[in-house]
């Protein structure tokens, strides 16, 4: 699976300094993303947006 940002490579190279990953697992990460430019950070995903709805109204009676 390769790194989605510099963040995450950075995260992992702790990782494997601090031997909670082999380094056979950080290598294989780090093949697999290649030379890709990536973002320094990716944001969260946030909720669908949604049309914003009109505050409501009472309704008015009718004229008979």
């Amino acid at each position: 699976m390769p790194f989605k940002s510099q963040a995450q490579r950075r995260k992992f190279a702790q990782l494997l300094v601090a031997g909670k990953i082999s380094n056979q697992t950080f290598e294989e990460w780090n093949r697999e993303t290649g030379r890709k430019k990536l973002p320094e950070r990716i944001g969260a995903k946030g909720k669908a947006s949604r049309t914003p709805k009109s505050p409501r109204r009472p309704r008015e009676a009718k004229k008979r």
